[in-house]
């Protein structure tokens, strides 16, 4: 059975991802004509990018139908674009992956038919394309935000995730670094949102540079996280 969405929202942060950003783009509008053919929008967010990725972005929003462009000048972090990206959402459903490439829009399939059971699917990486201590960092880093808010997740921060876009109007989202996802989804099933999950393929980089990894965003999202349990736990459903 072929699973149809009503309206879809999907956007993408990019930070220096000048050799990605069109391939990207032609990708999710392809994926969205199939599956959404009424009623779409593309968000291409380029964070502060030095490259061309903005111009590039610009380009495309004038060609493409549904495609538009937004632009946070300075650059706002992962978080930051994302939070960026949800808000310019309009959309009864918002999807959002990341502007590198290592997804396969089309794998969307795996996650329309749990729409039916849950409220949010959020998607983990089979065979992960990473570097063995990204992994292993990956991994704990799961382990300790399932611990501390009780979410039970396979891969926290996969950035393949399809939410109800109704939900972002009743959360505040706080992170600017790599704490996000794991602060959107501990709002949502703080507020009774249930969440199915399914795992997605996930692809080498073929271009441009990873800044996941770096030392400050790790640092940044620990500092974060003890402060954010704390505001959930403060905060009434």
């Amino acid at each position: 059975m072929a699973f149809r969405l009503n309206s879809l929202s999907v956007f993408f942060p990019c930070y220096n991802e000048e050799a990605n950003v069109e391939r990207v783009t032609l990708a999710a509008v392809a994926m969205c004509r199939r599956v959404c053919p009424g009623d779409f929008e593309v968000i291409i967010v380029n964070d502060g990018s030095r490259d061309r990725t903005g111009e590039i972005a610009d380009r495309l929003a004038a060609e493409l139908p549904g495609v538009r462009a937004v632009h946070n000048r300075p650059n706002l972090g992962y978080g930051g674009a994302l939070q960026r990206g949800f808000r310019e959402a309009t959309k009864e459903h918002v999807f959002y992956t990341d502007g590198d490439g290592q997804f396969d829009f089309e794998e969307i399939d795996r996650l329309l038919p749990l729409m039916q059971k849950f409220d949010i699917v959020s998607a983990y990486r089979l065979n992960r394309r990473d570097p063995f201590v990204r992994k292993v960092n990956a991994f704990c880093w799961t382990t300790l935000v399932n611990v501390l808010f009780g979410l039970w997740m396979r891969d926290i921060d996969c950035a393949f995730k399809l939410y109800p876009r109704a939900l972002f109007d009743r959360i505040e989202m706080r992170s600017t670094g790599a704490l996000i996802d794991t602060e959107i989804l501990a709002r949502a099933k703080y507020l009774g949102y249930t969440i199915g999950q399914v795992g997605v393929h996930h692809y080498p980089r073929t271009a441009g540079a990873s800044t996941g990894a770096n030392f400050a965003v790790i640092l940044r999202a620990f500092k974060e996280l003890f402060a954010l349990r704390s505001h959930i736990r403060g905060t009434r459903p």
